[in-house]
């Protein structure tokens, strides 16, 4: 049988796709090992029985309800004891995840159906307004809003918009570079690619780990946690 042979253009394409599915991998699996191995640890220490200890198939349910109830007071738990700089950035990934999600699924929506409700491509004097510009003068509203206000705790609350300015702003970043409208095309996927490539930050899982464990002994038994060292949670 004859090896199938591509183009330069294909093999190219292929590279990206590789790229960005390697990214995608590493940005979801960042949040999934932080989510699903706090739902295992809280179920092995909290109040929950292990599902080695249950012979019904319900128990197992109801079990697994328990554990994800806890898992919930722990992460909310560790947010309220959280330093201010730490819900900020906390705020700013979510915000950030949330936006870039949604603005994929309008966007796609939009092209799919046209305009669906107040869905739809906004022109104004005869250009079409892509959603960095809005993106833009959002985060440098909430951004300079925070250096001006010097108020620390005013701070999470403008990481809410902050992320969401930032994030519709990284997924057009490949028009930005390409100085062309590009966003469906080959070339823009760059923009999910750099957008996948922040969310894979491992600064992410480090902040929702750090928030875990302190929400874990107050909400937990703290005899069965290890000792924490208190210079460790104020290290940035």
């Amino acid at each position: 049988m004859t090896p199938l042979k591509l183009s330069r253009a294909q093999r190219r394409q292929l590279r990206v796709d590789r790229r960005t599915w390697a990214l995608g991998v590493a940005a979801l699996g960042t949040t999934g090992v932080v989510l699903f191995g706090e739902l295992a640890r809280v179920w092995t220490k909290g109040s929950a029985p292990l599902p080695t200890e249950i012979a019904e198939p319900v128990e197992i349910v109801q079990a697994a309800d328990e554990a994800v109830r806890e898992t919930v007071e722990v992460a909310v738990a560790g947010y309220q004891g959280g330093s201010t700089r730490e819900n900020a950035l906390f705020n700013l990934l979510g915000s950030f995840s949330m936006t870039f999600g949604l603005t994929r699924l309008t966007t796609f929506i939009i092209r799919r159906y046209g305009r669906v409700g107040p869905l739809r491509n906004y022109r104004w004097g005869g250009r079409h307004i892509h959603h960095f510009v809005p993106g833009i003068a959002i985060a440098f509203l909430a951004g300079g809003a925070s250096v001006i206000s010097r108020n620390q705790e005013l701070d999470p609350w403008l990481a809410l918009p902050f992320g969401f300015g930032v994030a519709l702003t990284l997924d057009e970043s490949a028009l930005l570079l390409e100085l062309d409208d590009v966003y469906w095309t080959e070339r823009g996927i760059v923009s999910v690619q750099i957008t996948l490539g922040a969310l894979a930050l491992l600064s992410s899982a480090a902040l929702g780990l750090r928030l875990l464990r302190r929400g874990e002994r107050e909400v937990l038994d703290e005899e069965e946690l290890p000792p924490m060292d208190a210079a460790a949670w104020t290290t940035a």
